[in-house]
């Protein structure tokens, strides 16, 4: 049966922060996702999986400045990407998340250059995270919220893991990108399952709950876990109104049943 995460940061807004790690392992959920923890000081968030017996999977790499979106492909930014590095693998390895989604940036208008830039960024990274056993995460981001992103299509995303050539660099396949991008979801989890690492999804259009979009993400969970996918499938969605209410979708998976 497919294993869900919770992603604090878009689920249960209608809390605070805080209080979303109980009202998670309430609705049954084991494990959850942040996008960016970096407000809160380790410890804290470290108290509150504890008391709720809950897994942190994956974390976010500082995204950097407005309009940036990532640093690892930024020609000059070298330095800096290795500092919001060495912030996000403390994080993770502190509160034992195994996952560090390390965002690309917004290209400049010199492809080559930028990608040859995250490369080498990446090995480098890929050989710190290796140390601590984490893995890290590339996910092409669409081009209509992320105008510029480094890598949008999934041919860019497995070119650029294949090139890096890291055991611990695997692509995180979010539903609603590739819908926006190029569709096709089954067929493309099926040809990308050997470098997929993590799995996201919300509704498309909206980013709200599985119901209320075009996708069917019920059969795409059960058809992975047919495929033979063992990971966490994380709920990446902000609620229409009240996350609990918006739970429906999930009771066949024990989730708010």
């Amino acid at each position: 049966m497919p294993k869900f995460a919770a992603n604090l940061t878009t689920m249960f807004a209608e809390l605070p922060f805080q209080d979303r790690f109980k009202a998670a392992r309430e609705c049954g959920f084991e494990a959850v996702e942040i996008l960016a923890p970096y407000s809160f000081e380790i410890p804290e968030l470290e108290k509150l999986l504890q008391e709720n017996h809950l897994e942190l999977l994956l974390i976010n790499i500082s995204p950097g400045t407005a309009g940036e979106t990532g640093l690892a492909a930024l020609p000059g930014k070298e330095q800096a990407f290795k500092e919001t590095f060495d912030e996000a693998l403390n994080y993770a390895t502190e509160l034992g998340a195994r996952m560090i989604h390390t965002l690309a940036g917004r290209s400049t208008e010199n492809i080559t250059a930028s990608s040859e830039i995250f490369v080498n960024n990446l090995k480098w990274a890929a050989e710190q995270a290796h140390k601590s056993n984490v893995n890290l995460m590339l996910e092409p981001l669409n081009n209509v919220d992320v105008p510029g992103y480094l890598h949008s299509h999934l041919s860019k995303t497995r070119e650029l893991i294949e090139t890096i050539s890291a055991d611990n660099v695997r692509l995180q396949f979010d539903f609603y990108h590739q819908q926006i991008m190029e569709g096709n979801l089954a067929s493309n989890l099926k040809e990308n399952l050997d470098i997929i690492g993590h799995v996201q999804f919300s509704s498309v259009p909206g980013r709200h709950e599985p119901q209320y979009g075009e996708v069917n993400v019920p059969f795409l969970c059960d058809y992975l876990d047919a495929l033979g996918y063992k990971g966490f499938i994380g709920c990446e969605y902000s609620a229409k109104t009240d996350t609990r209410d918006g739970l429906s979708w999930a009771h066949a998976y024990g989730i708010c049943a």
